[in-house]
């Protein structure tokens, strides 16, 4: 025989039942597309071949679409995310702590790593490998080839590392010119429009150099390093802080697992040569918050 305290139960299992769903359809009906946006580190080609098959694995893992935009530079991925209209996004360090920085309400969730582990990466200065140039001081009046204002390795450290060798980059080089990208600043360097140029190296087996070697863009040997970095925080994954906490679980789940979820997608972005996503949070960005602080501070004492 059914209580009333039997029916009860029953009723509220029923609606908790039928309320699961229902939730679930909450989001998707407020979300019914997601945007994940990258900085261009590479050509638009590139990016949209090595990250295709990640926003595919995203809508399938989400039940919803995922499409994938590609940032004219660091800026616009910034702006995106303020206004709410890109959700997830692809930052560099230094990108992603201007973000926190300008106001926009983002969480980074998940870290690259390297193959041994380590979650860091370098910034390098390239010069051409049958140049006379063996050290930065030996470049006065050349040309220097950035990346973006808002690039770690290609203009932050960069700056900073300059700083300690009393070297003031507009006055030293003949020239500062920004590329827009990391492959661009290679080129430029390439084809001779600057002398010396900043660029990310995780290691002897990975770089952007090597990643445009493996293109056929470039030949690694010919170009060497005369300056390498500290090693800064790896790149992170971050979403908006107001998502629904259901989709931002989601999200970190379809992310955290993809090496085990999708291989090939994860392989396809860093072809075999970074290990594993794992999770992170913004307490691991605040050194770079302070790192762009100083890089503000050296712009403001140089303009006024």
């Amino acid at each position: 025989m059914l209580t009333r305290r039997h029916t009860l139960t029953l009723a509220a299992g029923l609606a908790a039942t039928l309320a699961a769903p229902a939730f679930a359809q909450d989001w998707k009906a407020k979300y019914p597309e997601l945007v994940f946006a990258i900085i261009p580190a590479e050509n638009a080609s590139g990016v949209t071949e090595r990250y295709t098959p990640f926003v595919n694995y995203l809508s399938k893992e989400l039940g919803t679409k995922v499409t994938l935009r590609i940032a004219n530079d660091y800026a616009a991925i910034i702006e995106g995310q303020r206004a709410g209209n890109i959700h997830i996004a692809s930052y560099g360090p230094s990108s992603f702590a201007r973000a926190r920085m300008t106001g926009a309400k983002v969480d980074a969730f998940a870290i690259e790593t390297n193959l041994d582990g380590t979650k860091g990466y370098h910034s390098v200065f390239y010069v051409k490998k049958d140049s006379p140039y063996q050290k930065v001081e030996d470049l006065k009046g050349k040309n220097l080839g950035l990346v973006d204002p808002n690039s770690t390795s290609g203009n932050n450290v960069p700056r900073f590392a300059l700083n300690g060798m009393k070297i003031e980059p507009e006055t030293f080089f003949g020239k500062v010119v920004y590329t827009g990208s990391h492959e661009n600043a290679v080129i430029a360097l390439q084809q001779g429009t600057v002398d010396v140029a900043a660029n990310w190296w995780n290691d002897e087996q990975e770089s952007n150099l090597q990643r445009m070697a493996r293109k056929n863009m470039v030949k690694a040997e010919d170009f060497r390093i005369i300056f390498k970095s500290e090693q800064i925080v790896n790149s992170p994954l971050a979403y908006l802080s107001d998502l629904p906490e259901e989709l931002k679980a989601k999200i970190r789940d379809a992310v955290l697992n993809i090496t085990t979820k999708d291989k090939a997608a994860f392989d396809k972005i860093y072809e075999g040569k970074q290990g594993p996503l794992v999770a992170v949070d913004n307490k691991a960005y605040d050194p770079i918050i302070e790192l762009n602080k100083f890089v503000d501070a050296l712009r403001k004492k140089k303009s006024s």
